[in-house]
């Protein structure tokens, strides 16, 4: 088995669920708009992947932390 250090990064929308409920479509559209805008790119410039992606939220995987907590602080 091949072992290796990783820098895992665990997010999600806050009040994801309420803005479900106000409206499903709109806020369903607006996640894969900053999914694509908003996320893709940093994940992708700090050398990253997405390990799973669930609803509002995704698992992230970095081969470095110096890599992670930039990205996850990023405008």
């Amino acid at each position: 088995m091949e072992r290796r250090l990783t820098a895992i990064l665990a997010a999600d929308v806050v009040g994801y669920s309420r803005l479900m409920g106000a409206n499903e479509t709109d806020t369903f559209n607006r996640l894969k708009e900053v999914r694509e805008d908003l996320i893709s790119n940093p994940i992708a410039r700090h050398q990253g992947r997405v390990v799973k992606l669930t609803g509002d939220g995704m698992l992230l995987e970095f081969s470095r932390v110096v890599s992670a907590a930039p990205c996850a602080v990023e405008d």
